[in-house]
């Protein structure tokens, strides 16, 4: 089986590529600089070249706030992208693997959004995910399976977690946000469901590839303390006012996880588990 991983430079994609080498597949990685997604002579060539059974679209554009106001430079990579992606995995018969945000959702609920709950992104960043989304079911409906995944951090890149590490050792507290809930997800963990998935030809549709269990941003701050051996009492709770952005976050963007029974799959393990594990020396590892 041959793969193709796009975005392949950022904190996920070098994730899926990493596993995919280790495992020794037939692999061709590509950054955004080595493959622009949005680049119709690109995409065609290099998946006529490279003849991917499945191509992995990790390329974003996650500036969740510069959407805001450069929504149409957002949508050519977040929707644009992925539809020329799609059309050309349907013309040479591959598979494709997309991933998406719980930002396509409004963020108001009060219990988990299952994998077909109706979507209203409140954000630019949200609409331009959802409309990759669509293009990409809509071309490749029995080809195609869309992660949608959230609050990653992860070895590559930057992140909360690691921010949290790095604050920890230069200030006595914290203030971190205690009213916005969702799921802290290790991209590690992500990166191998996906590679399990693309595996799967049987798996298609909408999947939700978060770590189980919930949190605030001040719940994930005051582990990460923890496990660097700090003590939580130096995180201190604050409210959503305390930091005005021009994308406006989720109050809660928990995901249900549902669809992975139909894919004999369990849902990915619990957020406290999935940072032990990517951070088992988290003093040191900032």
């Amino acid at each position: 089986m041959k793969w193709l991983v796009t975005g392949a430079g950022g904190m996920l994609g070098r994730e899926v590529a990493e596993l995919l080498a280790a495992e020794g597949a037939l692999l061709a990685a590509r950054t955004r600089r080595e493959l622009d997604i949005t680049d119709p002579a690109q995409v065609r060539l290099a998946i006529k070249a490279l003849a991917p059974d499945v191509v992995v679209n990790c390329a974003a554009w996650t500036a969740v706030d510069d959407a805001e106001s450069l929504e149409a430079e957002a949508r050519r990579v977040n929707a644009d992208g992925p539809q020329l992606l799609a059309e050309t995995c349907r013309e040479h018969g591959a598979r494709l693997l997309h991933v998406s945000t719980d930002y396509v959702f409004p963020g108001d609920a009060t219990t988990p959004y299952a994998e077909n709950a109706p979507t209203g992104p409140r954000t630019a960043y949200g609409r331009t995910k959802l409309a990759g989304e669509e293009a990409v079911l809509s071309l490749l409906p029995d080809r195609a399976a869309v992660v949608r995944t959230a609050w990653l951090y992860g070895a590559h890149g930057p992140s909360f977690v690691r921010t949290m590490l790095r604050l920890e050792r230069e200030r006595d507290t914290v203030d971190v946000v205690a009213d916005q809930v969702g799921q802290p997800t290790w991209a590690r963990d992500v990166a191998e469901r996906l590679v399990s998935l693309g595996t799967r030809p049987d798996a298609i549709g909408v999947f939700h590839g978060t770590n189980s269990g919930q949190a605030t941003w001040y719940d994930l701050a005051r582990e990460v303390f923890r496990l660097a051996g700090a003590d939580p009492s130096r995180v201190r709770p604050t409210d959503s006012t305390a930091y005005v952005r021009p994308a406006p976050r989720p109050a809660y963007s928990v995901l249900g996880h549902g669809r992975w029974a139909e894919a004999v799959l369990e849902p990915l393990r619990d957020w406290r588990a999935a940072l032990t594990a990517a951070y088992p020396g988290a003093s040191a590892s900032a």
